[in-house]
């Protein structure tokens, strides 16, 4: 039988609470006592990967008292009951089931009378056919010419984890010749944004993917009339340049303003739609299925890994309980997201919704105000080009923030200049390694302003090169890390109410239905 209980009432996290500033970080790092650390401390990933948490500020007792809470909390048992399709997804009576989109996990999971997996399978397919058919020219444009670029419009989760997949992957297929569409993505409301894509590419070979699950999102629907204007402009008709990503039940879905629309449903939410048909059809256009489907499997093997009960062989629940500990008894407010691969350069964006739209919460599953930290700020930038921004304050600063570095030995293009006595790739891996010592073990010196007190933990997660199967991993690594905090803290990581407030206000502004000060700002911005 599965409890769900407030974070601050299990045994398991009152003895954790009395262990705070454990490690001595500098000391636990230095000379062969750390070499010994990042030779232990570290679990397989999937997709290749391998994380390490040598440099967190943890030794066998936490790690201890951290598999005890995950039993006491229920870890396993609750993600089990995720994937067998409960309802985990309170605030709005609603299963969770965006893992069936890349590999069945649990049982069958039957909603609405409908199987999900064969139904998600089915979208992938449709979605697998219809790019083999843009690709071969068999759908083309007006004059019969091939579509050469695909524009997503859409917002939020329809944006920014398609966005980051995308750039991920370009390079990398670039050069080994599986690039079979430029992508470009439409998101802001500000008609900038749209202007600027369009002035960039030839609309008359452009295909657009227009992805609102409900049909009226508002910023996505100004966005496609823009972009309509656009297409009726250029004398081409609109209908024969757009498809539509959507619910059965909106009504983009029948319309017959679209080449095809292919369905997602309400048990997926937006930041865990990239392996759905969100992701699937600008992914598949792009790169063709069969990466696509490579990417997949390595979120796939990642879920699969993610059921092992034992956190110290499961690493996104290791990773999310380090989290709770940084979190919850060191005080630690913020994480910072430090790729170190241009590849990954908006993936810190998406983790940003990811974990902030899912745990920003103040209330638990029932709706009662928990009395303890939940989600941290979640920021960062590619390196090296963080180094020369806000790692000033990481190091030097008076809080201490925990750091989440992704490195790979190799690049994506395979290839590379020697300066100096070593590569560009070489010396991209050393400012890591770098990185992760100066960060942990710091530096004294007579002079305040060059003393660097150490003390601040980091993880690396690292693999060979970052490819399909591995992007994968390392997506879903990051949404059940992100499940199994929420699990921990007791909130419901599948809603985000936090977000409607906002969008009823903008309404009731653009209605000329307002007073007060919401009249007041309304009238600044010559509204």
């Amino acid at each position: 039988m599965i409890s769900w209980k407030n974070l601050d009432t299990l045994a398991a996290f009152k003895k954790l609470s009395g262990m705070k500033d454990r490690v001595d970080l500098p000391k636990a790092m230095a000379g062969e006592v750390g070499a010994q650390r990042v030779a232990k401390y570290c679990v397989p990933m999937a997709g290749g990967l391998v994380y390490n948490y040598a440099a967190k500020a943890v030794d066998d007792e936490v790690l201890s008292v951290l598999c005890a809470l995950a039993d006491e909390a229920q870890l396993a048992e609750k993600y089990r009951a995720l994937l067998e399709g409960e309802i985990i997804n309170t605030g709005e009576k609603r299963r969770v089931l965006h893992q069936l989109t890349r590999g069945q996990q649990g049982a069958d999971v039957v909603a609405d009378g409908v199987n999900k997996r064969e139904f998600y399978v089915a979208q992938q397919q449709k979605a697998a056919d219809f790019a083999r058919k843009v690709h071969a020219g068999e759908i083309a444009n007006a004059a019969g010419e091939k579509f050469t670029t695909v524009v997503q419009i859409g917002i939020g989760g329809s944006d920014l984890g398609p966005r980051a997949m995308y750039l991920a992957l370009e390079q990398w297929a670039r050069q080994c010749g599986a690039l079979k569409m430029e992508a470009r993505f439409i998101s802001n409301v500000d008609p900038d944004d749209a202007a600027s894509v369009l002035q960039g590419i030839d609309v008359a070979h452009a295909l657009f993917v227009l992805v609102s699950k409900s049909g009226t999102t508002l910023e996505t629907l100004t966005n496609e009339a823009f972009v309509k204007n656009a297409l009726k402009g250029a004398g081409l008709d609109a209908s024969k340049h757009m498809v539509a990503v959507t619910s059965e039940t909106s009504p983009l879905a029948k319309s017959s303003d679209y080449l095809a629309a292919f369905f997602m449903d309400d048990y997926i939410g937006g930041r865990y739609s990239s392996t759905s048909c969100v992701g699937g059809v600008v992914l598949s256009l792009a790169f063709g299925p069969e990466v696509f489907a490579r990417f997949l499997n390595g979120a796939a093997e990642a879920d699969a890994l993610a059921k092992n009960p034992d956190p110290m062989k499961n690493p996104a629940m290791l990773d999310a309980l380090i989290g709770v500990y940084e979190r919850n008894v060191q005080g630690w407010p913020a994480t910072a997201v430090l790729p170190y691969s241009q590849a990954l350069s908006r993936f810190p964006a998406h983790l940003q919704q990811l974990d902030m739209e899912s745990n920003g919460k103040s209330v638990n599953r029932f709706g009662e105000p928990v009395g303890y930290a939940t989600g941290p700020v979640i920021f960062g930038e590619p390196g090296t080009n963080g180094q020369h921004s806000f790692y000033q304050l990481l190091h030097q600063g008076t809080d201490i923030l925990p750091l989440q570095f992704v490195g790979f030995r190799e690049n994506q293009l395979g290839v590379d200049v020697d300066i100096q006595g070593s590569t560009s790739q070489q010396k991209l891996c050393a400012n890591v390694a770098a990185q992760i010592m100066a960060f942990a073990c710091g530096k004294a010196d007579e002079n305040p302003n060059k003393a660097f007190a150490g003390g601040r933990p980091s993880s690396i997660i690292v693999g060979d090169r970052l490819t399909p199967e591995s992007l994968g991993a390392l997506l879903s690594h990051f949404e059940n890390k992100v499940m199994f905090q929420g699990f921990c803290w007791n909130v419901n990581s599948f809603d985000q109410e936090g977000v409607q407030l906002g969008k009823v206000l903008a309404k009731r502004v653009l209605a000329h239905d307002t007073d007060g000060a919401l009249k007041a700002y309304s009238d600044l911005l010559n509204i």
